[in-house]
């Protein structure tokens, strides 16, 4: 049975699928060049713990033969802690509607710190996408996103878009304390 197209990664939609059906599903999502099918598959199989060498060759073949359907949420590079991200931001929600979004990048420190990545936390009226590109032009550029910031996080803050300012600001902050007490390394969040 197909994933629906709007299901959401935290939705994990395919949870139930033994371990050799979802690598048949991937195969087959892999020939068809459809990304969105191969990414829910990859991102069941991160979600489990698959090794990261697998992982990252999963995304490897999906990104040569669809990358023009893979949804934003699915990151291009393996970070063995997502999982403990999807974990930590689905504990927040938002109560009302507004115009913020809450987004996190993923930090290259590979040069400093045992663990090569980091987490940038922020709240825009702008798209996460959008809010990243202006860090990277140096438009009201958090230092940690300019120099290091490699991509948008989509999949874990999904939830938390279209969010009232007030409201986002709490969850922004919230946010960024629930990753450090996690154990990440977390940048912004105020």
């Amino acid at each position: 049975m197909p994933v629906p197209r709007r299901t959401t990664p935290a939705e994990r939609p395919l949870r139930r699928l033994p371990h050799a059906e979802l690598l048949q599903r991937f195969d087959d999502a892999v020939l068809q060049g459809d990304g969105v099918a191969g990414a829910h598959c990859v991102h069941e199989l991160w979600m489990r713990g698959e090794i990261g060498l697998n992982v990252e060759a999963m995304l490897s073949r999906l990104w040569r033969h669809a990358a023009a359907s893979i949804p934003d949420w699915l990151p291009m590079r393996y970070v063995e802690w997502l999982p403990l991200v999807y974990d930590v931001a689905a504990r927040f929600t938002r109560a009302r509607r507004g115009r913020h979004n809450l987004y996190l990048v993923l930090l290259d420190y590979a040069d400093s710190r045992p663990d090569p990545f980091g987490l940038y936390v922020g709240m825009t009226h702008y798209t996460p996408a959008q809010r990243f590109d202006q860090h990277k032009a140096g438009i009201r550029a958090a230092g940690s996103v300019l120099r290091r910031g490699l991509e948008v996080l989509t999949g874990p803050t999904l939830h938390l878009q279209r969010v009232a300012r007030t409201e986002s600001e709490q969850i922004e902050e919230q946010l960024a304390e629930a990753l450090r007490v996690a154990g990440l390394f977390v940048q912004g969040g105020h």
